[in-house]
């Protein structure tokens, strides 16, 4: 794969991602990720969203919490608006729709590692905040401490 066609393929992925605005959540819509996947039908891409949420099931996890159904409306060719089936997706619920899809397919594998490399990403700057939250707690806790010894001193 080209450096050309694997800037194209992200930019592509990078442009279809969602935020809820005051949570700064990211999230997929599934009939998004449904073209730049290389599935032309809706049908044949439900097939992986289903065995991405089984393997969701069989890793103990709630397929609720990383597929949540929707319905969106669109509107048709005649100006007349129609409801239709779609996924609001978490970066984990991405990443086992590219594992569970056609690898014969070079977007699925690309998405693959695409969606590796985001979830290790984002495991980076969560852990980093977890490191940050630690840092600030101790050195709360070391300046409480100091203000302590210092009364005990003057005190005593």
């Amino acid at each position: 794969m080209t450096t050309e066609i694997t800037q194209r393929r992200q930019a592509q992925l990078d442009a279809v991602v969602q935020v809820i605005p005051d949570e700064q959540v990211e999230f997929w819509f599934a009939r998004d990720l449904q073209e730049p996947l290389g599935y032309a039908r809706w049908e044949n891409f439900m097939t992986a969203i289903r065995r991405a949420i089984e393997s969701c099931e069989t890793m103990t996890y709630t397929p609720d919490d990383h597929f949540r159904g929707v319905t969106k409306m669109v509107r048709l060719g005649s100006g007349a608006e129609r409801a239709i089936a779609d996924f609001m997706l978490t970066r984990y619920a991405c990443y086992l729709i590219a594992m569970n899809g056609d690898p014969r397919k070079e977007p699925i594998a690309f998405a693959q590692s695409y969606f590796a490399s985001q979830t290790r990403k984002q495991e980076l700057v969560e852990e980093r905040m977890r490191l940050q939250a630690r840092l600030s707690a101790a050195s709360s806790l070391s300046a409480c401490l100091q203000r302590k010894t210092s009364r005990s001193w003057s005190a005593g």
